[in-house]
């Protein structure tokens, strides 16, 4: 396994890799999340809001295609799987990325455009719980967000207690 990839054996496990990039993200970031259903994606988001200070909590965003999350730096949550090729045009990400970061499951389907400077995260269902997340990033921004995903550790510590468990 490279330094790009991490192994979750739970799914608090997973929270706790976003709660732990989270400090990390400012204003204008993307990250980018593939992976099949029930890899892992939303419950990484729940603790990348976390890290994020945002109070509020994190539901997948299937249905309604975005949720915003107040929190140190504003986060959207989208969900693409529902949408076809230039959809995701139509949702105002111009203006999001202005002020808040961006947090795409199913992000393969955000045009190239977003995805130039994204930290993608690419995430495997493993026997059992186990998640494997991989990282990669093409220039910029993703460059400097793939430092800080190689500076975390496997499963970071949580100060002050435990985390829920999440889809």
């Amino acid at each position: 396994m490279s330094d790009s990839s991490r192994r979750t054996s739970a799914p608090a496990e997973t929270e706790q890799l976003g709660e732990a990039l989270g400090p990390h993200l400012r204003i204008g970031d993307v990250i980018v999340l593939t992976g099949p259903l029930g890899a892992g994606k939303t419950c990484f988001v729940t603790g990348l809001a976390r890290g994020l200070s945002a109070a509020s909590r994190v539901r997948s965003p299937s249905f309604t295609l975005v949720n915003e999350y107040a929190g140190r730096v504003p986060l959207w949550h989208l969900d693409l799987y529902r949408l076809e090729g230039s959809e995701a045009d139509a949702l105002g990400l111009e203006e999001a990325l202005d002020r808040t970061a961006l947090a795409v499951e199913w992000g393969e389907k955000l045009p190239a455009r977003w995805r130039a400077e994204a930290l993608e995260l690419t995430f495997e269902r493993e026997p059992g719980e186990v998640r494997r997340i991989a990282a990669a990033a093409a220039r910029g921004r993703g460059l400097e967000l793939l430092a800080a995903w190689r500076s975390l550790g496997t499963a970071p510590e949580r100060a002050g207690g435990g985390t829920r468990a999440g889809a």
